[in-house]
């Protein structure tokens, strides 16, 4: 299989990364920062995601080795943790387009290459606090709302691209011990690891269409 997943350069997407290499897939990472790995099955593309030159680059190499795309992983992900009054618009904004708006445009624009594979899967990363009667916590209203976004694009989508054999599903994130994490809770210790949480990551990218489609999944011992 051939996965393209964002936000690849540490935590949970170097993890799920390394895990789908040790299965012997074809990856497409891609991150801000070098990715601190080199494999012969692995493509590291280096931009933002806010970056169309980096979804250029991507499709450029999609196109020139004429291939599909069996599972798009949106892993990249942005938080502000400050009380909602406090929240300015330019950060609204980037954990918005980080969270929403680029994973809708990265569907958008690699569908061709998804609609080539024989039953291609969308996984969206996304977050406890953006499923309805989940605990929520000050601080992140801008994170868990976008998030929550990020959940029902994953409902609609999951309806609209049925006809062409494409899976998508979420899954909502409880604790895992990330930078992220600590940024939200910096004295909170979470029971699962980046490498715990890859590993389930990467079985569902590869199997979940099989039993889902326009799911969202908790996949949470704790929040937090």
């Amino acid at each position: 299989m051939l996965v393209l997943i964002t936000g690849a350069s540490k935590g949970i997407g170097l993890e799920t990364v390394k895990y789908l290499l040790s299965l012997q897939h074809n990856v497409i990472a891609v991150s801000r920062s070098p990715l601190s790995l080199t494999h012969p099955h692995l493509l590291s593309i280096q931009g933002d995601i806010r970056d169309e030159n980096t979804i250029k680059m991507c499709k450029e190499h999609l196109e020139k080795n004429n291939l599909s795309l069996d599972v798009l992983i949106n892993n990249a992900g942005y938080l502000v943790n400050k009380l909602f009054e406090d929240i300015h618009l330019s950060e609204l904004q980037e954990v918005y387009y980080t969270n929403v708006f680029a994973p809708f445009i990265w569907i958008q624009q690699l569908l061709p290459y998804l609609k080539k594979s024989q039953h291609s899967h969308i996984v969206n990363i996304s977050s406890m606090g953006g499923i309805l009667g989940s605990q929520k916590f000050p601080g992140l209203s801008a994170y868990s709302s976008s998030k929550g976004s990020l959940s029902i694009l994953t409902e609609c989508l999951a309806e609209e691209l049925k006809p062409f054999t494409i899976s998508c599903n979420a899954l909502a994130l409880g604790a895992v011990q990330t930078e992220m994490l600590s940024q939200a809770f910096p004295h909170f210790k979470a029971p699962l690891t980046s490498q715990e949480m890859a590993e389930f990551i990467g079985w569902f990218a590869l199997n979940g269409q099989k039993f889902f489609n326009g799911k969202i999944l908790p996949v949470a011992i704790t929040t937090p």
